[in-house]
Order: structure tokens, then C-alpha cells, then sequence
């Protein structure tokens, strides 16, 4: 069966259930950090706990602290394992475009009317939604295939207004690597080009989970 004999809805919640996330036994875990920020660099360490909110420790300056912290949650909020109904069943799908690479634009009817994806090989390689007041567009170049889902490894973020459609910020560029720990892919780096913040690299390492580092 193609993608075009399948409903939006189809095509949609299979690339969905296709996210790589944590199953309810996710135990939390302790990490070293390293984040460069242009000719700055901070040392530190990160809890991030059972349920999946983070802590940052032994970096002063607030505002990179802040930063770290913001990404591990940003990552581990990508990791929650929530049924497709749960986040969509107020929505409904209809069949835009297809690209030239074969991607299928599912178009947003309903809550969050407004809303596309694009859906190429069971992916989501592009996200446009409206969210906290601003128009988000994410496109993901590349992959990890963990064997359980896949992970973005290359893509990018443009913000607008969604009145105008005027650019807020700059485009960011990010490479996130992910390395397996025990039963579970952590991410291990993540590197931003960023047009109004600047390069920054997160680096994770000494990956501990809670109930080892307990004992």
C-alpha cells in the first residue's frame, strides 16, 4: 500500500508511533556538562529525573545554567511516551502536497487549525506550528534510526509572526548525537548554529542512571 492510499490520519500516526521516546520505566540519570558558548566554556553536572525534569549544578553564571538546563528539557519533553489520540484526537488530517523527494504535507483541521507536517519514510521531517503566540518551522534533514524509532539528527528552527509572517529570529541549525546507555539513547552532544545567539555546543558525558548512581 502507497502513502497516497493511506488517509492523512494513517500516514500521520504511523510516522508518530515511528518517535523514538522513553518507555514508564525510565529511571532519570546524572551527566557531566560541557557547554561552549562562542570563546566560553562552563563545566557542570545535570540530573535529569524520573520525570523527566532537569536540574543543573556547579555552573554560576545564570544565564548558561538557564540555557542547559533549557535544552535537557527540551529534549527529555521529546522523549514522553503519550499516545497518538492523547496529543491529536482533536484534530483532523486532509492530504496536501507532495514534494520532490516524495514527502507528504499533512494539513491541521480543527484545534489546531493552521498546523502541517511533512511526512517522508514513516518521518516527520517538518513541523510548522503555532505555539506560545509565534509560528515555529522546524525541517530535519537527517536521522538516527535507533531500531526503536527514530531520533532528528540534523534540522533546523525559523521563527514568525502569525499576523504578519514576519521573521522573529534568526535561523538556528542543530546536529544532536545520541549514544545508547544501557536500554535507553541519551543524547551525548548537541551543536546550535544560532544567527542571534551564536554557536553553542552541549556535551554529555559520565552517564549515570539514578538507581547505579544510588548504589
Amino acid at each position: 500500500m502507497t502513502a497516497v492510499q493511506l488517509s492523512a490520519r494513517d500516514i500521520m500516526r504511523a510516522a508518530y508511533e515511528n518517535r523514538y521516546t522513553w518507555d514508564g520505566n525510565f529511571p532519570g540519570y546524572t551527566t557531566d556538562v560541557e557547554f561552549k558558548h562562542g570563546e566560553q566554556t562552563y563545566i557542570g553536572k545535570a540530573r535529569v529525573n524520573p520525570d523527566l525534569s532537569a536540574e543543573v549544578f556547579d555552573i554560576e553564571d545564570e544565564a548558561a545554567l538557564k540555557l542547559v538546563k533549557g535544552q535537557l528539557w527540551e529534549v527529555a519533553i521529546h522523549r514522553v511516551r503519550r499516545e497518538f489520540e492523547d496529543t491529536h484526537g482533536k484534530n483532523t488530517f486532509a492530504l496536501g502536497d507532495t514534494d520532490e523527494r516524495g514527502a507528504v504535507e499533512i494539513l491541521v483541521e480543527g484545534k489546531s487549525t493552521g498546523d502541517k507536517y511533512k511526512v517522508l519514510d514513516n518521518e516527520v521531517v517538518l513541523v510548522h506550528r503555532h505555539i506560545h503566540g509565534v509560528v515555529v518551522t522546524i525541517n530535519t534533514f537527517s536521522a538516527h534510526d535507533t531500531g526503536a524509532g527514530y531520533l532528528s539528527h540534523t534540522y533546523d528552527s525559523v521563527y514568525h509572526d502569525p499576523k504578519t509572517g514576519k521573521q522573529k529570529k534568526g535561523r538556528s541549525e542543530f546536529t544532536d548525537e545520541y549514544d545508547k546507555v544501557g536500554d535507553y539513547f541519551i543524547l551525548t552532544r548537541r551543536a546550535i548554529a544560532s544567527a542571534d545567539e551564536g554557536d553553542m555546543e552541549f556535551n554529555f558525558s559520565n552517564i549515570q542512571f539514578l538507581a547505579t548512581a544510588a548504589k
